[in-house]
């Protein structure tokens, strides 16, 4: 038996009081018509653990709304992968302050990554009285159970973060309140063990824990009988899918499951570390239709001195000789990548080398970001930080390359038909190819 399966058995009394709490809260507010508005900051990570947040919240008897104006439960889920991120959070969570003074009855709850570091939680328990409670990416199924708290008057909470992300636990019975209806996210598994020197997310998401495969596939067989086209699988590195599990199955061999289940729809995923970026995986990809043909894989520099004091465990062959791979096999294939500009010790040689990079590989897109040191982490003690003025004029050349080579990919679709899903809502403008490429549409 996994370790997996012993954590969800002992969660299953914590399950349990999950779903008093919910039954309680909806006996004592569905006579009133409340409504509960969700905040999220960040990355899809944070969008799928929204729409779960959105479900507890219906399932309490709450209307979700789009507006805080008016809600009687405001939950706002944050973001710490960057500095700015953290900022924005806490001047929104300023701005409650107001809300709840004109509804005094109003309950706020702050979870994410940004509030399961020990001195953000401390910090909005003394500065930020108006807020009632806090909870850590691991405890997401315990809010029916602080809302119901402070229904009955209970003190505020805000939890030890370090005992909270030690948990392995999570809920297969969290309802999700999905904010599409052709698109979805689907978390297969939470947490990481990777420690790159500059990344927080293994000190606020904790260690990995992968959902059952049964669990996994009976989500998206509901999802693409419910209409559902386009579903993306979550993770902070898929490819180390299941090997916390004695399940037998990897993440290769679950996209080949999840392909084969009947039905026209397509399967996205990320994010993916190019250590575990395997040939088998890219195989599968080529054998299954239903895989779209884009594969974001973060490349973060293009210098091997810098790649090892990131702590990324690969180097610039090893990088390229899997794009390689990838293009022999899937000839279409559109590749995206992170890039981290101006990390300690970055030289401008090294930064060269990033650029370098970016002309060998061809990458349709990139996501690129100036280096944000993150407390606790290894990268921010580094002595040898970058100046900003440095980060911002390497940014400029990156972005400006990066624009030239976005432009030559994007030319060769000139001309070409394509089968693009088209956003939601009544006037739709844009859509995706399957290779996740961005299209405006003309609705003359």
């Amino acid at each position: 038996m996994s370790e997996l399966r012993r954590n969800n058995i002992i969660s299953a009394d914590k399950n349990e009081a999950m779903k008093r709490a919910i039954s309680e809260v909806y006996g004592l507010m569905h006579s009133r018509s409340p409504k509960a508005h969700i905040m999220t900051f960040g990355c899809q990570q944070n969008t799928a653990d929204s729409e779960r947040l959105a479900g507890l919240a219906a399932a309490m008897g709450y209307t979700v709304t789009d507006s805080p104006d008016g809600a009687d439960l405001i939950l706002v889920n944050t973001c710490a992968v960057r500095e700015h991120a953290e900022k924005k959070a806490l001047s929104v969570i300023g701005q409650l302050k107001h809300i709840k003074a004109v509804n005094p009855s109003l309950i706020i709850g702050i979870g994410g990554c940004m509030v399961s570091q020990q001195h953000r939680a401390d910090t909005l328990k003394k500065s930020y009285p108006y807020v009632d409670f806090s909870f850590c990416t691991t405890e997401l199924y315990r809010v029916p159970e602080l809302v119901l708290a402070r229904l009955h008057g209970q003190k505020r909470h805000f939890p030890d973060v370090k005992s909270s992300l030690e948990s392995t636990d999570f809920s297969e019975d969290v309802p999700v309140y999905r904010a599409s209806r052709s698109r979805a996210w689907v978390s297969i598994m939470y947490g990481c063990n990777n420690f790159c020197s500059y990344c927080i997310v293994p000190y606020v998401r904790g260690r990995e824990r992968s959902r059952l495969p049964e669990d996994i596939i009976a989500e998206v067989k509901d999802l693409v009988a419910d209409g559902c086209l386009d579903i993306t699988l979550l993770g902070q590195n898929v490819n180390s899918y299941g090997h916390d599990l004695d399940s037998g199955v990897d993440f290769a061999e679950l996209l080949r499951r999840l392909a084969a289940i009947e039905g026209d729809f397509r399967l996205r995923f990320m994010t993916s570390h190019p250590k575990d970026a395997t040939c088998e995986l890219i195989d599968v990809i080529e054998a299954n239709k239903k895989i779209a043909r884009h594969f974001h894989l973060p490349m973060q520099s293009g210098s091997d001195e810098i790649l090892r004091r990131m702590n990324r465990r690969y180097d610039t062959e090893k990088y390229s000789e899997t794009v390689r791979y990838m293009r022999e096999k899937i000839p279409d294939i559109v590749i995206t990548s992170d890039i981290i500009v101006g990390f300690p010790g970055e030289t401008e040689e090294d930064f060269e080398g990033t650029l370098s990079m970016l002309e060998k590989v061809g990458f349709d897109m990139i996501y690129a970001f100036n280096y944000s040191p993150r407390s606790g982490t290894p990268a921010a003690k580094a002595e040898d930080q970058v100046p900003d003025e440095t980060k911002k004029e390497r940014f400029a050349r990156l972005v400006e390359l990066q624009n030239k080579i976005s432009e030559e990919k994007n030319s060769v679709e000139l001309g070409k038909t394509l089968r693009v899903l088209a956003d939601d809502g009544d006037d739709v403008t844009t859509g995706r190819t399957d290779g996740n490429k961005l299209v405006r549409l003309s609705c003359a």
